[in-house]
Parts: structure tokens; C-alpha cells; sequence
């Protein structure tokens, strides 16, 4: 029902405002907000927001530990973030290329080495825009189980603007949150949490930081990291996230092989 009240809207929106670009994107916003809510709903969603909602404001970026793409769901249903997101295939790549782009989402294909620095000049550019909606980040790069956090990427660090972490978690008591994207397409796992009796999550919005004149990007990244897992009571490894996705080639393998000898 939410699926149909949504397309409706959103597509009658579209072709009628053509004209309206400023009115219709306003609208469009709100649609996609909604259809965050009734996802949230249809899991029975428990979701507890502490600290103050993010802000219209330029110069700021928000970084959140990762578990599924419900996370971007459930922070979006509060507040129009913007999101960079890997491109799925699918209805949810249809997804991205209508809805996201409505509240200014910058996909990219983590395997085109083009799609990286395309994406690096639109940050800056969206960053610096004073009516774009809040950019959110998820720089692990990959969903990561609720009790681990992964090697945060430079890239949003790199922005000479402002950091906002945010920090979720999600209780498994009800049922476990965590996307295992190699085992389960994205419909399976959206299909599970609506069967389950709920989705308990806690949402922090820490203060912002800034980077510190003798830091480097990296050493931002991790003082982030240290202040979401604080709060999140997640464990530090130091693992690149995108090992998931790729083996090492055999040249890392033998380095990491002397490194241990």
C-alpha cells in the first residue's frame, strides 16, 4: 500500500510540476520521507533518535557506522539526507535513479576508477551548497555486522568541512539487522525484517569535529571512528572493508606473509 500511495504521488509530481522545478523537488523530498516511514513501519520499526536532528547548513558532512542499507532508511525518514551509495541492480537501482536523486544521492560503481573522482568533485560541490540537504556518508564502505567497525575511507575527511558522526545500533533481540549482501539479495532481507517481531535501533547524533590543524585525513578518520564506536559499543579492527568484495592479489598476500614472519 505505502509502494502505491508513494509511485502515485511521486510520479503524477514529476510530469505534472515540470515547470515548478523548485515546488516539485520540495514535494518529492517529502514523498521519499514517507515511503522511509512506511518501510520503517512495516518492520515495526523501534527507533530511538538521541541528540539534536542535523540542520540545513553548509560546510558539514555526516558519517555513520554501517549495517544495511536500512540504516539510510531509517535516518532518512527524519531527515532528507542526501547519500552517496554504491549502484545496485534491480528495482533498486531503479530506486537510486528516481527517488535518490530527488534529495540529491550520488551513486557510484566502487569497480570504475572514473566513477571515484567524479564522485570526490560532487562532494565538494554538494558540501559547499548552501540549499543541498545534509550529505551522509557511510565510510566503511560496506555493511559490517553491528559489533565490528572496519577502516573508515578517507574520502569524506578530505572535504575541509565539518564531520558529524552518527552513531547507530541495532538490538538483536528481535532480529539481527546486519545485511550479508554475499548470502542474501536485499528483497530476502527486507522480506526477513518485516516478518520479524521488530527492528529495535538506537540513533545518536554526536557533536560535530573538525579536523585538527597538524592531523592528516587518516587520523581524522580514525579519531571519528574512536568517537562512533565509543558510543555505539562497537569493536575497532583494522581491516579494509572492501576485502569483502575482493581477495587480495597474490603480491599482498606474500607481503602480508613477510610482514608476519
Amino acid at each position: 500500500m505505502g509502494h502505491i500511495i508513494f509511485f502515485s504521488s511521486f510520479f503524477s509530481v514529476h510530469f505534472l510540476l515540470q515547470r515548478q522545478q523548485v515546488l516539485r523537488r520540495k514535494i518529492q523530498r517529502f514523498l521519499a520521507e514517507l515511503l522511509c516511514c512506511f518501510y520503517v513501519a512495516s518492520w515495526t520499526g523501534v527507533i530511538k533518535y538521541h541528540g539534536p536532528l542535523p540542520s540545513l547548513r553548509p560546510n558539514q558532512v555526516f558519517v555513520a557506522n554501517h549495517t544495511s542499507m536500512i540504516d539510510f532508511i531509517i535516518l532518512e525518514q527524519v531527515t532528507p539526507f542526501a547519500v552517496t551509495m554504491q549502484k545496485h541492480p534491480g528495482w533498486v537501482g531503479v530506486l537510486q535513479n528516481f527517488i535518490l536523486e530527488t534529495v540529491g544521492g550520488i551513486c557510484f560503481n566502487r569497480g570504475e576508477v572514473k566513477d571515484r573522482e567524479v564522485v570526490g568533485e560532487k562532494l565538494k560541490n554538494h558540501v559547499e551548497g548552501s540549499d543541498n540537504n545534509p550529505l551522509l556518508i557511510f565510510p566503511e564502505g560496506t555493511c559490517v555486522n553491528n559489533q565490528y567497525s572496519v577502516m573508515f575511507k578517507k574520502g569524506a575527511f578530505e572535504l575541509d568541512c565539518a564531520v558529524c558522526p552518527v552513531a547507530i545500533k541495532y538490538n538483536k533481540i528481535f532480529v539481527d539487522a546486519f545485511w550479508n549482501s554475499k548470502k542474501q539479495s536485499f528483497t530476502k532481507h527486507l522480506v526477513r525484517l518485516m516478518t520479524s517481531w521488530a527492528v529495535v535501533c538506537d540513533v545518536w547524533y554526536l557533536e560535530p569535529q573538525t579536523r585538527r590543524p597538524d592531523e592528516t585525513p587518516i587520523e581524522f578518520s580514525e579519531r571519528v571512528r574512536d568517537i562512533i564506536c565509543a558510543r555505539a559499543g562497537l569493536k575497532k579492527v583494522p581491516w579494509d572493508g572492501y576485502l569483502k568484495h575482493s581477495r587480495p592479489g597474490p603480491q599482498a598476500s606474500r607481503a602480508k606473509a613477510t610482514k608476519l614472519c
